[in-house]
């Protein structure tokens, strides 16, 4: 990553915030396939990402995570809003409207190689600055995304992966489990900021996430003939 902040802030920031804007209107645009309009109703299927702002989550974390170089750059929208009794088949509709948000990184992910392949494929890359900063921006796309879907899918309320097992639970126990997400924010805090200063073992996304990640996108970038 380039030591200047403000190139660092454009070639993570931005991609960062594209990827969760499209992640979170995925959401709702397989919620109002599936019988649910309440994200289009409050006019939540929106590109705009003012919209979609969480004043933390999506501007001051990482923010400070690409200024200091703290690592994996990630970040949140607020969420679109989904009333899932509205959905025609409430429990089934849950996993596919959870799973809708990741499936658009990895999809978002795919464009981005396409757009590195290409940028790199111009001889003129290293001479050429506005190439290079493209090419920094999908590379950081692909890596973005790939880390929102497969990070999102970690089986916990708040993330949609903990959607997707309350919904494949019996539904007695899905209830009792959806509780946890009262605790979200403690729950993403006690993940990302408390385990890993106890331990370096306790460190989900370091030991968990990141391997998956980087098998992902490896893959991607494979499918393209882009070494990383």
């Amino acid at each position: 990553m380039d030591s200047n902040p403000i190139y660092a802030i454009a070639v993570w920031l931005v991609p960062l915030v594209i990827a969760i804007v499209f992640h979170e209107v995925a959401h709702g645009l397989v919620a109002r396939r599936l019988g649910d309009p309440t994200a289009a109703e409050r006019g939540r299927l929106t590109l705009n990402p003012l919209k979609h702002v969480d004043p933390f989550g999506t501007v001051i974390l990482p923010l400070l995570l690409a200024v200091t170089h703290a690592g994996a750059i990630f970040g949140w929208a607020k969420p679109v809003p989904v009333d899932y009794r509205r959905l025609k088949h409430p429990r089934r509709d849950m996993v596919l409207v959870a799973l809708a948000g990741p499936g658009m990184n990895i999809l978002l992910a795919l464009i981005g190689a396409v757009i590195l392949a290409f940028t790199i494929g111009n001889s003129q890359e290293a001479a050429n600055p506005a190439a290079a900063f493209v090419a920094a921006n999908a590379a950081n796309f692909v890596l973005i995304n790939v880390f929102l879907a497969v990070f999102n899918l970690i089986p916990i309320p708040p993330f949609d992966g903990g959607h997707v097992a309350e919904g494949l639970l019996p539904p007695r126990l899905g209830l009792q489990f959806q509780k946890i997400g009262r605790y979200s924010l403690l729950v993403f805090m006690i993940l990302l900021l408390v385990l890993p200063q106890i331990s370096p073992k306790a460190d989900i996304v370091g030991r968990a996430v990141d391997p998956i990640v980087n098998a992902v996108a490896r893959f991607i970038l494979g499918i393209f003939n882009i070494a990383i």
